[in-house]
């Protein structure tokens, strides 16, 4: 599994959104100018997180982006599957997967939807409050 930039970059953009957050919208180019992400770039990742029902933005003047829930209720997992589509390790595990003839009697299905499991707990198990309480929060971190 590879995270692309995409979903790597709306982890970090919700992150400073949660850091930020003043009840206001922020805008998007004092998030793109923290994060050191190209404007242009950045305005398609938020419209898919304002499609996702995870942002609200508001054009013109006071305009910008701010959650749309507390941070703590936003995971990790839900914000990758958002950007990426499935997190799992083999098509036969997507949500719509391609039907297998060998799915009843194939040796790896069980150990890749124990990675699979392994995978969404974990995403699912880290929430953006987490990732905002690490010892060394700031405007410096990668993700």
């Amino acid at each position: 599994m590879m995270i692309s930039t995409k979903g790597r970059y709306a982890l970090r953009v919700m992150v400073d959104l949660a850091e930020h957050q003043t009840g206001g919208y922020l805008p998007l180019k004092e998030v793109a100018e923290r994060q050191e992400i190209s404007e242009k770039y950045l305005e398609s990742i938020m419209k898919t997180l304002v499609r996702g029902g995870f942002l609200e933005g508001v054009r013109g003047k006071g305009g910008g982006y701010r959650l749309t829930r507390a941070p703590e209720q936003y995971t990790v997992g839900s914000i990758l599957r958002l950007m990426e589509g499935s997190l799992a390790p083999v098509a036969c595990l997507e949500q719509e997967p391609m039907q297998c003839t060998r799915a009843a009697h194939c040796r790896t299905l069980p150990m890749w939807q124990k990675l699979n499991t392994l995978v969404n707990d974990f995403f699912d198990g880290i929430t953006i409050a987490d990732l905002m309480n690490t010892a060394d929060a700031g405007n410096d971190y990668v993700i």
